[in-house]
């Protein structure tokens, strides 16, 4: 008979709390609204996405796993990306090498460098690069 009036208390403090817990709801006013299941901060449209936009995309879930819709969208606009900016690289890299390759075929631009002027002396009009008695006058 103990056990009866034990588990009959034990009953009513536990549902007296979960009244007071629901009703009173302090002053959060209860439980907030529910996330929705779309992106709200999708990848920016007007410019190109960036560590910082791919670190803190949030996909939404489903009861699957992740809606397959929103997946495809951030990895089809991810992968355009990466082929535009391949092609960007591939550009200047084939820029570069046709710049390099124009310096070394044309004569008397890599071998006429600073040092090479150096050793031919000081040109007519100029001080000479040396500290000696003729500072500041001209040759």
């Amino acid at each position: 008979m103990v056990v009866f009036w034990f588990l009959l208390i034990a009953m009513v403090v536990v549902v007296a709390a979960v009244t007071l817990a629901v009703v009173g709801g302090g002053e959060a006013g209860g439980l907030g609204e529910a996330a929705p299941d779309r992106l709200y901060d999708p990848l920016p449209a007007d410019r190109p996405a960036s560590r910082a936009d791919v670190d803190a995309l949030r996909l939404p879930v489903c009861v699957r796993g992740y809606r397959m819709n929103d997946v495809d969208d951030v990895l089809d606009r991810l992968g355009a990306e990466l082929a535009e900016r391949d092609a960007r690289i591939a550009e200047l890299e084939s820029a570069l090498a046709g710049a390099h390759a124009a310096a070394m075929g044309a004569p008397g631009l890599i071998e006429d460098g600073p040092a090479d002027r150096a050793e031919e002396g000081p040109e007519q009009g100029h001080a000479p690069a040396s500290g000696g008695e003729d500072e500041g006058k001209t040759v």
